[in-house]
């Protein structure tokens, strides 16, 4: 049964992933057998395998599920089998995918240890190459990946479509009786590049369960419409994202109203966030923002979750903010190991409140919770597991006594990896 778009406002769930074909890469499935899988890119420079392997270990150990590094010239493809070699020494076996523009067939002809390293190639048909070389220079680096036996995505983007397909498809909607608007047509020339590029590289070899297809604009509303297209036209695995999606607050919230429509709609099987990283910012935010979105949609559990109240004015103390902050960091630093020692622990969820407004009756709907007073209340914070009160805190430690509670809880609450059921 196909449910509408009300149906699925009603039923307080995600629609049923769209069904696409498997594509393994690495250890990580993508399609709709597996999770939507979370994937990264890194800025640095690929030449230097030292900073492109820490970058690539912090995006890992954020939780990346795959990272993508520029392969551009000679000296990053060389670099890539030291990249990999120096993160399995750090015991991080994350899939690295190579993106390729321009001199993608060669670079991989040449440095035949490159193509083995990598896990996945990136090609956009739109800066493959040009007329006649076009062809010969995508065809180049597709039988690299048979000969390899590596998946490609084909990744194509609104800012460097291939003129070819877009004349083409500009000179079919002036023969139209009734054109279409030119966002129509950029649409359509987009999805057409992508399933056209998909059947060429099956000509020349490559198993269909081989491809991933992603159509990148900036526009949340044309990407939607794109997605929701390329889905109904193909079964092959869809990567989501919006291109230069910007910086800060305008980034995370254009990538999130994009990519939660079509994932609610069940479309897309891996995502990204495309953040410009704020000046020396970190880039690990953009994984954190990929899985929030997927877990805030119910879709994934990553890390435990911490809901706080925004404040008003009977919380004109700090004191909730700080812990709050405080809390999540502390669960999301701990939790590498605690997903190593438990089972489940990513499912936690935790509450820290302003006042005796809505503070009690959220607590108690967390797995464990916390009540701060606020102005003018009584100085002691109940503190609430599996929706029991179980102790008050008082005094200037709370934020310690309330972390060794949360400590205390995964390992109570928790299956030990490993230990017998």
């Amino acid at each position: 049964m196909i449910l509408s778009t009300m149906d699925l406002l009603l039923s307080g769930r995600a629609a049923a992933r769209r069904v696409t074909r498997e594509v393994r890469i690495g250890r990580v499935v993508i399609g709709s057998a597996g999770p939507v899988v979370v994937q990264s890119m890194t800025n640095t420079d690929t030449a230097d395998d030292f900073s492109t392997s820490m970058q690539v270990a912090q995006l890992a150990r954020a939780g990346s599920e795959l990272v993508r590094i520029t392969v551009n010239n000679d000296e990053a493809a060389k670099a890539v089998p030291k990249i990999r070699d120096k993160l399995l020494a750090m015991n991080l076996d994350v899939p690295l995918v190579g993106d390729f523009h321009y001199n993608g067939h060669k670079l991989l002809a040449d440095n035949p240890a490159c193509a083995e390293a990598l896990a996945k190639f990136r090609i956009n048909p739109g800066n493959v190459g040009q007329g006649a070389k076009r062809d010969t220079q995508f065809a180049s680096i597709v039988e690299m990946a048979c000969r390899f036996d590596k998946p490609v995505r084909i990744g194509v983007n609104w800012g460097s479509l291939d003129q070819s397909v877009l004349a083409r498809i500009m000179d079919e909607n002036a023969r139209r009786e009734i054109p279409r608007d030119a966002g129509a047509v950029m649409r359509e020339a987009l999805v057409a590049s992508a399933l056209e590029s998909a059947a060429k590289a099956e000509e020349y070899g490559l198993g269909g369960d081989k491809i991933i297809l992603s159509a990148k604009v900036s526009s949340v509303q044309d990407l939607i419409a794109v997605y929701r297209d390329l889905a109904a036209r193909c079964d092959y695995p869809l990567h989501l994202g919006l291109t230069e999606a910007g910086m800060g607050s305008k980034g995370i919230v254009g990538s999130t109203a994009a990519l939660a429509v079509l994932l609610q709609e069940g479309i897309g099987d891996t995502i990204r966030v495309s953040l410009t990283p704020e000046p020396n910012g970190s880039r690990t935010q953009e994984v954190i923002v990929a899985q929030e979105i997927l877990q805030t949609m119910g879709l994934r559990a990553f890390t435990p979750m911490v809901t706080a109240c925004p404040g008003c004015g009977r919380t004109t103390s700090t004191l909730f903010q700080e812990l709050a902050s405080d809390v999540q960091s502390y669960v999301r630093d701990n939790m590498p190991v605690w997903r190593e020692q438990f089972d489940g622990v990513e499912n936690m969820n935790l509450a820290v409140m302003g006042c005796i407004v809505n503070g009690p009756g959220e607590s108690k709907h967390a797995n464990i919770g916390i009540s701060l007073p606020g102005t003018g209340e009584s100085p002691a914070a109940p503190v609430f597991e599996d929706g029991v009160k179980t102790q008050t805190l008082r005094g200037d430690n709370i934020a310690n006594e309330f972390k060794t509670i949360i400590e205390r809880y995964v390992a109570r609450t928790y299956r030990r990896k490993g230990a017998p059921t």
